[in-house]
């Protein structure tokens, strides 16, 4: 009797199982080593941004937070200025 015929379930937990032979320990072989994620080195300029654009935000704010028309898009140009003239 297949898993699919004793229920939805008893399928469902068939189907999505990670039952996968590793064949390299079948062959003896040493599993690879898993490799370290690199971090992102984070530039000048990204911070330096980041700090500008929280600086201008407020001002393409309305009252209750949200942006205002084209808020977002001028804040964020305004940001990119800013930075461009700071680390000059």
């Amino acid at each position: 009797m297949s898993e699919y015929e004793r229920g939805f379930a008893a399928g469902y937990r068939a189907a999505t199982s990670d039952d996968v032979r590793d064949i390299t320990r079948d062959r003896g072989m040493a599993a690879p080593a898993p490799k370290a994620k690199k971090t992102r080195k984070v530039s000048a300029y990204s911070k330096r941004y980041g700090t500008e654009f929280r600086r201008i935000a407020p001002k393409h704010k309305t009252k209750s937070g949200a942006w205002k028309k084209d808020g977002f898009k001028r804040a964020q140009a305004a940001a990119h200025k800013a930075t461009r003239k700071a680390m000059k």
